[in-house]
Formats: structure tokens, sequence, C-alpha cells
């Protein structure tokens, strides 16, 4: 089964959100969390600091991830395995560094979250940035 891991990016009580482009073959003109396929032989935390630099321009502190989630996607041979990482602490500015993948990034606070390509890590997202304001 593929593997894919997402970050979200938090600072200041906001989450970075990535739009999907419109001519994306999967999950088209949704919002989501910037990530990509693990590559054979890498790690989940790896793949995220790669992912992460690739569609965002910044380097992470993979010290600074919490894991978020994991979720089996899709049905049979098409099914895929998402993991999703909260990232506190990272190098740089995020930019769109992949605008052929997204159109628009921004960020939100927890509340005025859009829907997602995958309710699921939303509900897990909102309920950690609620307990991590508490």
């Amino acid at each position: 089964m593929p593997e894919i891991v997402t970050a979200a990016l938090v600072r200041e009580g906001q989450v970075l959100l990535v739009h999907r482009s419109p001519n994306k073959p999967a999950y088209p003109n949704v919002w989501g969390l910037a990530g990509g396929h693990i590559d054979a032989g890498e790690t989940e935390l790896a793949a995220l600091a790669r992912e992460v630099h690739e569609e965002l321009g910044v380097q992470i502190a993979t010290g600074s991830a919490i894991h978020l989630c994991r979720l089996d996607i899709g049905r049979a041979e098409e099914s895929v395995r998402l993991s999703a990482w909260i990232v506190s602490e990272w190098e740089g500015t995020p930019t769109n560094a992949a605008p052929d993948e997204h159109d628009e990034i921004r960020w939100f606070q927890p509340e005025k979250l859009p829907p997602l390509a995958h309710e699921p890590v939303r509900t897990a997202l909102m309920e950690a940035m609620r307990g991590t304001r508490a």
C-alpha cells in the first residue's frame, strides 16, 4: 500500500494549508496539508522533511513533529495510507514552492478551517490545536 505523509505547519495558533490545483488528478481544487509519497527506504519523518522542503521551501525541525493521525484512504488496490503530522518549528518562510501542485497557500485559525481533502485530518487537527491553546 502506498504511503503518504502530510504536515500541518502551526504558528501563533494558525495552521498553514495548501490549495490543490484544479488540474490535479487526485483531490483537485480542495484545501489540504503539504506532503506527498514516502519513497522506498525513507522514514516518515525523512519524507515529511523532504516533501515540506519541496512544496513550501522550508526546513522543518523533525524533532518538533508530533504525530496527528493515520488513515487508510480509498478502496482495494487504490488505497493509500496517510500519516499527518503537526510541525511547530522550521527554518525559512513558507512559500508556494510547487505551483504546479498548489495554486495557493494560506494561514487559517482552527475555527475558520475550510473543508479539507480528508475530513478526519481536519477533525484531528482542530482537536489538537484546541488542546495547545488551552
